[in-house]
């Protein structure tokens, strides 16, 4: 039997993003597939839509103690140095794309994972800082030598220490993400750029693999959100930031990767 979203999930009673009541109910899929999946998930992960702003976002995000048990496995990628020798290239394209507009300084990576883009970072000359909610993670980066902290963004008193953020597919994890943006404004220095990967569900390839039914993101049980490139560059314009390059990410399929630069 499937558990009632409410004991799992706090429910979303409007639009995470522009905070419109005027939601309803989008799609629905079965998160038993996923290699995370956890019996209290029960069979049924619904999707909203906001009719005012068209966000497609999840009913609710987990409770702390839906979390906790949800999140204690980990994917093997996100162990710190996995894969070390093949992620490397990956990340130095991503590090190619944000030296044009940015080559020095102290370089945030919010939840690093396997810290592939923190070592690429170092070997460019960036000085590179991680965070992650991952204790296991903290301390074997920190064995590397790096500054790693256990820490959400709204709990780092680094203002204005920052060159370049990283969110390499971590904004659709937070609940509330024009939040996690505003405080990532209040991190970067005036000239400091953000780095932004994730599903793009304005894109072709997302489109294709809902004509398919193969789509994975519609039971990925870590996302509360699916953007597109138009709602994505919205809200970064609304919490302070100027989109300056889009391009088609690596890391996941129909992956967008967008830099947009601090306004002030």
């Amino acid at each position: 039997m499937s558990e009632p979203a409410a004991s799992i999930r706090i429910i979303y009673t409007a639009c995470p993003l522009c905070g419109s009541a005027d939601i309803a109910e989008y799609k629905k899929a079965d998160p038993r597939g996923h290699k995370l999946y956890h019996p209290i998930l029960g069979t049924s992960m619904i999707w909203n839509r906001c009719d005012a702003c068209m966000h497609i976002f999840t009913e609710g995000y987990f409770t702390p103690e839906a979390e906790q048990a949800i999140f204690s496995k980990t994917h093997d990628n996100q162990t710190v140095a996995h894969d070390i020798e093949q992620q490397r290239y990956v990340s130095a394209r991503m590090v190619d794309r944000v030296t044009p507009f940015v080559n020095s300084g102290h370089w945030l990576d919010v939840g690093f994972g396997n810290a592939s883009l923190l070592f690429t970072a170092h070997e460019y000359g960036f000085i590179p800082v991680g965070t992650d909610l991952r204790q296991a993670n903290i301390k074997a980066l920190q064995d590397w030598g790096i500054e790693a902290h256990c820490k959400t963004l709204d709990q780092l008193d680094h203002t204005g220490r920052y060159s370049v953020i990283s969110m390499a597919d971590v904004l659709e994890h937070i609940p509330f993400p024009g939040e996690g943006l505003k405080h990532v404004h209040r991190l970067l220095n005036d000239q400091g750029v953000v780095l932004i990967s994730m599903p793009n569900i304005d894109s072709i390839m997302w489109q294709h693999m809902d004509k398919i039914k193969l789509n994975p993101y519609w039971r990925e049980i870590e996302h509360y959100h699916n953007f597109g490139r138009t709602r994505l560059y919205a809200l970064l314009q609304e919490c302070g930031f100027e989109p300056v390059r889009y391009g088609v990410s690596e890391r996941y399929r129909a992956c967008m990767e967008i830099i947009a630069r601090k306004k002030v």
